[in-house]
């Protein structure tokens, strides 16, 4: 069987055109020609994709409960999110959604099932693209089951994407994991872009981790409100290279390639082979 040896996710700020309020196609185009079959993607981007398109349509936003505005808007941006992935992703190769919720990486039938599912894909030339399933996520009833689940064991909740990409990258075994930013990767000021730290490689996992830990103290701040920026996703990416994968951070103006093979700007994290 095919293995999925990249993972990779993208953020929803890295699909928009913050100053104009519109969909980045250049993104999607140049996303969409490099997945590959063998690749699983991780995207983010429904809920502001699908408030800016009510906002188009009507000319406002929602004012109700911010927890339902979220699943309304995150309902209406799924369609389009995964029309742009259809449209740009190369014709000869399927494109299957799969939306996943935290149960399904907590429970491990669930999780057994959710790997064949990536693993034929990949067999059959598809690549699998994934978002949680916000629209159907109820944030009360969640607490409340990953409390319940807490008591017999440590649980992944998932509802930040950086997460899912880590725990998408241990459950299929990637050798790397790439997360793109709206950033060219992790810095240690971030209002000073020669701060870029290109490498955090160590001998070991222990001194990795003392070298993640220190690289957090000098995040701050996120992309938009809401997200947990740069500190969670060293976290996160601190994770994939706990289960083997090798982690890049970096833009997602850049085309994978060119992250993978170092020609791109980036912040590489792993242990060293």
């Amino acid at each position: 069987m095919k293995p999925i040896d990249l993972v990779i996710k993208i953020g929803s700020m890295g699909l928009i055109q913050k100053e104009d309020g519109a969909l980045d196609y250049n993104i999607f185009q140049r996303l969409g020609d490099d997945l590959r079959p063998g690749m699983a993607l991780i995207t983010s981007g429904a809920t502001e994709i699908g408030r800016l398109d009510y906002i188009r349509r009507t000319g406002v936003e929602l004012h109700g409960d911010p927890e339902q505005d979220k699943t309304d808007y995150a309902a209406q941006g799924q369609i389009i999110l995964m029309d742009n992935y259809r449209r740009f992703v190369r014709p000869e190769f399927g494109v299957r959604q799969v939306l996943v919720e935290h149960t399904h990486f907590n429970d491990p039938q669930k999780r057994e099932h959710i790997l064949k599912l990536f693993m034929r894909a990949a067999d059959q030339g598809c690549i699998p693209i994934i978002n949680y399933n916000d629209p159907v996520s109820d944030e009360e009833n969640r607490k409340m089951e990953l409390a319940s689940r807490a008591l017999s064991g440590p649980v992944v909740e998932c509802v930040d994407n950086d997460e899912t990409a880590a725990v998408v990258a241990s459950l299929v075994g990637a050798k790397m994991l790439i997360l793109l930013t709206t950033t060219e990767g992790i810095y240690l000021d971030k209002d000073d872009p020669t701060t870029l730290v290109r490498e955090v490689f160590a001998p070991d996992i222990e001194a990795l981790r003392v070298k993640v830990t220190e690289l957090m103290t000098h995040c701050e701040g996120a992309s938009r409100a809401g997200a947990n920026g740069a500190r969670a996703k060293l976290a996160y990416a601190l994770r994939a290279a706990e289960h083997g994968s090798q982690v890049i951070i970096g833009h997602a103006r850049h085309h994978i390639r060119a992250l993978q093979n170092g020609s791109a700007p980036c912040t590489r994290i792993g242990v060293q082979a």
